[in-house]
């Protein structure tokens, strides 16, 4: 059952009372516990009634938050716990919370081999530790796509902390056109996935626009040299960046286009559940399950790729431009499959 953050400190407080065995806590006691907690913690200032106290211990005594807190009443007066080692913080899970403990460990796991969350193995590891002893250990059943060759994942965290502290840096860097790494001063604004890839943001000092690095293609990064500061980009806000893209590619003479076009009786219902793009609508459902599509977005490679991934499941009615990229990829593609050896 849901429980109040200024319950959750009662009971806490009421807990750390009861383990203090070197004295005697008598319900007045309690009362001014827990007041003092909430106004330390949350500033209230009205005290706390005695039938909430009364309340809270009656709660804690019960089964319905897991507790079954030994709680009894000595002398007529004064509350101690039964056992002397108990605490609401030992106390064994509800079915519900192991459930709950157990997914949650599953979908951490997925998330383990980035560098990024390096802190959280041992977060994962005591949560994982407190599961087990509640239960049998079982097989997850969350899964997440992921790749454990991918490079440049070593990256992401001093990027991270150059980006949170605007710090520019030294890169060395190898594009897959380049024979030989180029070293470059490069000031970070942002991270971005896709496609199982992780690319930085930023500008480089003779640039005006922003520019994407690609992780898996540098080669090493250090802080940039003393008396080199770090550059703002007031244009580029990462909120709002990526809201006409598909992917990662934008240079500064791309345009938002209306992309229209038609997807089969097969393929149109998956991209009804997977939009390709967050503008996407439906301009026409058809009687044979077929349907034509609108989005607003930039062309680019990736949303050529992404197309061209449908085959003859998605045709581009417009733009132009984009039709002749289509017809070309499916050209060459064509060319690889009839080119006599």
């Amino acid at each position: 059952m849901p429980v109040s953050k200024n319950a959750l400190i009662r009971y806490k407080t009421i807990d750390r009372c009861l383990r203090n065995r070197q004295r005697k806590w008598t319900l007045d006691d309690l009362i001014e516990a827990c007041s003092d907690a909430l106004y330390e913690y949350e500033g209230r200032d009205e005290g706390v009634s005695r039938r909430t106290v009364q309340l809270d211990i009656q709660m804690m005594r019960s089964d319905k938050l897991g507790y079954n807190a030994p709680i009894k009443v000595v002398e007529n007066k004064y509350y101690i716990y039964d056992d002397p080692n108990y605490s609401i913080t030992e106390s064994p899970l509800s079915p519900q919370d192991i459930k709950k403990m157990g997914e949650a460990v599953e979908v951490l796991r997925q998330l383990s081999g980035f560098q990024e969350f390096s802190g959280m193995e041992d977060i994962m590891g005591k949560l994982e530790d407190r599961v087990n002893m509640a239960k049998e250990k079982s097989h997850p059943v969350i899964f997440f796509d992921k790749n454990d060759k991918l490079k440049g994942l070593e990256f992401i965290e001093p990027l991270h902390n150059a980006i949170l502290a605007k710090r520019p840096l030294k890169i060395n860097y190898q594009s897959f056109r380049a024979r030989f790494p180029t070293a470059l001063i490069f000031h970070p604004y942002a991270l971005k996935e896709f496609n199982n890839r992780w690319f930085v943001y930023g500008n480089k000092p003779k640039d005006t626009y922003v520019v994407n690095l690609a992780l898996d293609r540098i080669v090493s990064l250090e802080e940039a040299p003393p008396g080199v500061e770090f550059i703002e980009n007031s244009e580029f806000n990462p909120e709002t960046w990526f809201d006409d893209l598909v992917g990662v590619t934008k240079f500064p003479t791309d345009k938002c286009e209306k992309v229209r076009f038609w997807a089969s009786p097969l393929e149109a219902p998956y991209i009804k559940t997977k939009p390709i793009h967050n503008s996407q609508k439906v301009i026409e459902s058809n009687q044979d399950g077929s349907a034509i599509f609108e989005i607003d977005v930039i062309v680019n490679r990736e949303l050529v790729r992404l197309i061209f991934g449908y085959a003859e499941g998605l045709k581009v009615l417009s733009p132009r431009k984009l039709q002749n990229m289509i017809k070309k990829h499916f050209r060459l593609g064509l060319e690889n499959y009839t080119t006599q050896e």
